[in-house]
């Protein structure tokens, strides 16, 4: 019981906090003239994934617990792209997918090259000779995620550059000075951060007491507490008519995402980190793939209709999403 109301206090920080994290961020933004579309693309995907990034740490060096660690990041990454059927669900006035631009595709793209890299780290395991003590796909996957960064930043330049004129124009802090946007951001960043600390142990916990397995836990229950400021952003975003920058968050939360594993990777001083985890992380790798190639779809067609308040891709997605859950279960 003590378990579960962990779980459910540190989900909650992490959903007040980050939501609190993306508002200032966004003051930050207009307050020294960095320009929302930069904050939007880079610092609000890795803002969002933030608890990611430290429940990954704390996975492999305080509670050494690599599975939950890898789990966390690849059920991030599947829950990322059921976030974006969901949108599609409360975004009325069209298939979402026809909505967003198509540039997405981009980031969508880059999003399968890197977890295809995770999903050989994983098929591969040891058979790859380590470089030290991190596995060869982690200085890849730094390279391909600054590259993705650079390229999306110029491919993205003049359209989001109007979309942050828009902006300037609705969002004015005038009465938050810099210096408190700045202290505000930094007391929320230290809420998630304490907040994720504590998940491994938990979900180490739950996986013991429910004979769940680290698998199971790590790719369901937590990746779905650390992905919870996504959700919150992202519908904030649809709901003030930002479909692009709900579902940029999305893609780009995803790529960060796998840059977080080759950190993972980089602190965990037993050896690759993938050599170490269970092998039916590869599920969540491939369901991640498939959903985002789907997504990719329905970003190509542009479905004018939807069935059951769902375009026709937004179904793929969620069907992938529960032979997902249903697969990890039965391999748990």
């Amino acid at each position: 019981m003590l378990l579960w109301l962990g779980f459910i206090i540190c989900t909650s920080l992490i959903v007040y906090s980050g939501t609190k994290l993306a508002k200032y961020g966004d003051i930050i933004a207009e307050k020294t003239g960095l320009g929302r579309m930069w904050i939007g693309v880079v610092l609000m995907a890795s803002v969002t994934s933030l608890p990611e990034l430290v429940t990954g740490i704390s996975s492999v060096t305080y509670a050494g617990v690599p599975d939950i660690a890898v789990g966390d990041v690849l059920g991030s990454c599947v829950f990322n792209m059921l976030i974006l059927a969901f949108l599609d669900a409360i975004y009325k006035p069209m298939p979402i997918s026809a909505k967003a631009h198509h540039g997405h595709i981009l980031s969508a793209g880059f999003g399968i090259l890197l977890l295809s890299i995770i999903g050989i780290g994983l098929f591969s395991g040891n058979r790859i000779a380590p470089l030290g003590w991190i596995g060869p796909y982690s200085l890849i996957v730094p390279v391909i995620y600054f590259v993705a960064m650079r390229l999306l930043f110029v491919y993205e330049k003049r359209r989001i550059a109007e979309f942050v004129k828009e902006r300037a124009e609705e969002l004015r802090y005038e009465k938050i000075s810099t210096r408190t946007a700045v202290v505000n951001y930094g007391i929320n960043a230290m809420v998630v951060i304490i907040a994720a600390i504590f998940l491994p142990k938990i979900g180490e916990g739950i996986a013991e007491t429910t004979g769940l397995g680290q698998t199971f836990v790590g790719n369901i229950f937590i990746a779905l507490s650390t992905s919870l400021p996504e959700v919150v952003v992202s519908i904030s975003a649809v709901k003030m008519g930002a479909v692009d920058l709900a579902v940029g968050n999305l893609f780009g939360s995803n790529i960060f995402n796998i840059f977080i594993l080759a950190v993972d990777d980089m602190f965990f001083v037993e050896g690759p980190i993938l050599s170490f985890v269970n092998t039916s992380h590869i599920i969540s790798a491939l369901s991640a793939i498939l959903m985002t190639a789907i997504a990719i779809i329905g970003l190509t067609y542009r479905s004018e209709k939807k069935k059951l308040l769902l375009a026709w891709d937004s179904i793929g997605i969620l069907l992938v999403y529960i032979a997902n859950i249903m697969l990890l279960y039965m391999l748990r």
